[in-house]
């Protein structure tokens, strides 16, 4: 693959990381409650889904996606209805005390990781997106695999720098939110955002 369009790809993938979305929220709950060590789990639950769409992607059933109305909708609505349901579960969820240094034992490291990888694995407007982007960075005459590869990793290395920044950006507020009045609001906050994604899920069409 050529330099330049590699970086031209890097550029994309650093535009698309940063964009707010529900992966960034879900970094930024993680951060706040957990810091930015305890929130490596999660963000790389975000990757484990990452890499997932690239695959689809890659093997062609992001094309599916993009022509087929009804898989688009299922696919589209089964994420939805996951951002909505953590929107009211954080909405819900009552105060607790920040756990920047809480026992490995508390965190639910194996929860937080395969539910971040489902946020990312339920979003066909990545899928579609990508679908649309890979292929203006692939060569027909040369092997689809490895620049399939190359993709993959750089998008996914940007992609975890990125959200590694805003845990770290996250835990910084945290110092400034350590009461149970302001946790409820972080809370309710964090909440809305994931439903306000899941309802800009729920009209985006193509």
């Amino acid at each position: 693959m050529p330099f330049d369009l590699w970086l031209t790809f890097v550029l994309a993938s650093v535009l698309i990381s940063l964009a707010p979305g529900a992966g960034m929220v879900n970094t930024l709950s993680n951060g706040i409650a957990y810091g930015v060590r305890h929130s490596l789990p999660s963000i790389l639950g975000l990757q484990l889904g990452l890499i997932a769409q690239f695959l689809i992607v890659g093997i062609g059933l992001g094309a599916v996606l993009a022509s087929s109305e009804s898989a688009f909708q299922v696919i589209k609505w089964l994420g939805v209805v996951y951002l909505a349901w953590l929107g009211w579960s954080k909405w819900r969820q009552p105060a607790i005390a920040l756990r920047l240094q809480a026992d490995a034992a508390d965190l639910a490291y194996g929860r937080r990781f395969w539910q971040s990888a489902l946020i990312n694995l339920t979003n066909p407007k990545a899928t579609v997106f990508l679908a649309a982007l890979l292929p203006q960075f692939i060569d027909p005459e040369r092997s689809q695999l490895e620049q399939i590869g190359i993709l993959t990793a750089t998008g996914v290395t940007v992609d975890v720098l990125v959200m590694t920044g805003y845990a770290w950006l996250a835990a910084q507020a945290a110092v400034w939110l350590g009461s149970r009045h302001h946790q409820r609001q972080l809370n309710r906050l964090t909440g809305s955002l994931f439903l306000i994604a899941a309802g800009l899920m729920a009209i985006y069409t193509r």
